[in-house]
């Protein structure tokens, strides 16, 4: 707060604390990124992979007519509601129609942020949101995590009221992009309902395996796992920067190539492979220890609230740096958690919104900046590249201590012999 008051005037700052003007950037920042996607639709194109997504919906979601035409269903069954949703207007307004759908959704959850209670410590987190966007609009309007981040948000401003409707919100966007399950596993465990919780989760997957059944999906509802079953090391994956770095400087071999049957771009060299096959059970690990160190922290008395949010953004910065994907959209998946954390503890919270902020900068130069200079190799990107996988597993370091304080530092208030 001290820096923008030297900053900024007065009146200025007075202005941007009043929930109008949150809805003012709102409009600035959402008409800016539809000027730059009519550059796109008003010529019947698509941007990044929305491309994808309009073959999907044109084709009808039938992986046996798929194979060999264009890639391979990767994504939950109910991802099929917004991507074929996006296909009402027809084939060459599709780009027009899935902006609209993300730009609602954000405005659901700029409407949650910023009301009744959070009427004031909404705000801040809010613009916070929007400067976000302004580094990763051009993912968060062009992939299915634009769909899924203000859900998540939306289910992390309700889990310590509402717990069992955060169970439901999360379980529906978990069926759309798997990420949300990292947000959902530390609800469950912090909340006194959990058993409601996990009951709402099931309740929700029974009913999209019904639905996927009676329309005779049923045999095809794990393919997302399966298709991505045999991917290598993706080039922005966090545990990929060895090699990044070994085609920098040509050693052994060491190389960035496509791999044209997923649409991704991988690194090849010695131990590459390897390190691929590893990857899955390092994530599971990292996974049961996040659980562990929470269930710990809950034992000890933690506070709810604080638990559930540390823990989340602990499991879903796992997610990510143990992943062999990595793909730059990833970067959307930690914003709720921090816009949450935010409105729940500003203090407490404003180292991660910085790390998170710089992560989001460089992924920018990144992508859509300068990706095609870093597949090619470039040491400038290349190191943009280590800074941005630096910075996460420092955020991630950050989770993991602040959720392991939680447990000791409740427990040291219990009296001896309590």
């Amino acid at each position: 707060m001290t820096v923008r008051s030297k900053v900024l005037p007065a009146k200025a700052v007075d202005w941007f604390g009043r929930p109008s003007s949150v809805w003012w950037g709102f409009a600035v920042v959402h008409l800016y990124f539809l000027g730059w996607m009519a550059s796109f639709f008003l010529n019947g194109e698509t941007f990044s992979d929305t491309e994808q997504y309009r073959q999907w919906a044109a084709a009808g979601y039938n992986p046996a007519d798929l194979t060999g035409k264009i890639s391979p269903w990767v994504y939950p069954v109910l991802a099929q509601i917004p991507i074929f949703v996006a296909n009402i207007a027809g084939p060459s307004l599709y780009l027009l129609v899935w902006f609209l759908i993300i730009a609602a959704l954000n405005a659901v959850g700029l409407l949650y942020l910023t009301r009744g209670q959070r009427r004031v410590t909404g705000v801040a987190p809010a613009w916070w949101w929007l400067f976000f966007t302004v580094f990763m609009g051009y993912l968060s309007f062009a992939r299915v995590e634009g769909i899924t981040a203000p859900i998540v948000l939306i289910a992390l401003i309700y889990a310590a009221e509402r717990p069992v409707v955060a169970g439901v919100l999360l379980s529906i966007a978990t069926w759309i992009k798997v990420w949300p399950a990292a947000v959902l596993v530390p609800i469950a465990i912090a909340s006194h309902k959990r058993v409601q919780v996990v009951l709402a989760g099931a309740a929700v997957t029974a009913v999209v395996g019904l639905g996927t059944w009676l329309t005779g999906g049923l045999p095809h509802i794990m393919d997302f796992l399966l298709n991505q079953g045999e991917r290598g090391m993706q080039l922005e994956a966090t545990f990929s920067t060895p090699w990044v770095w070994l085609s920098v400087f040509h050693i052994a071999g060491s190389k960035m190539a496509d791999n044209t049957a997923i649409n991704s771009t991988e690194v090849y060299g010695p131990g590459a492979s390897t390190a691929a096959f590893l990857m899955q059970p390092l994530l599971v690990l990292a996974a049961v220890i996040a659980a562990i160190l929470l269930v710990r922290a809950m034992r000890r008395g933690a506070e709810r609230e604080e638990l559930f949010l540390e823990g989340s953004l602990m499991m879903v910065t796992a997610f990510i740096v143990f992943n062999k994907v990595g793909s730059p959209q990833f970067i959307i998946w930690l914003a709720p958690v921090v816009i949450a954390g935010l409105t729940h503890d500003w203090e407490r919270w404003k180292v991660p919104a910085a790390l998170l902020m710089g992560i989001a900068m460089t992924t920018f130069v990144i992508y859509p900046l300068f990706y095609t200079p870093l597949i090619h190799a470039h040491p400038v990107m290349a190191a943009i590249l280590t800074t941005r996988n630096v910075l996460l597993v420092v955020l991630l370091w950050w989770s993991v201590k602040r959720t392991a304080e939680l447990g000791r530092r409740t427990s040291s208030r219990v009296p001896a012999g309590a």
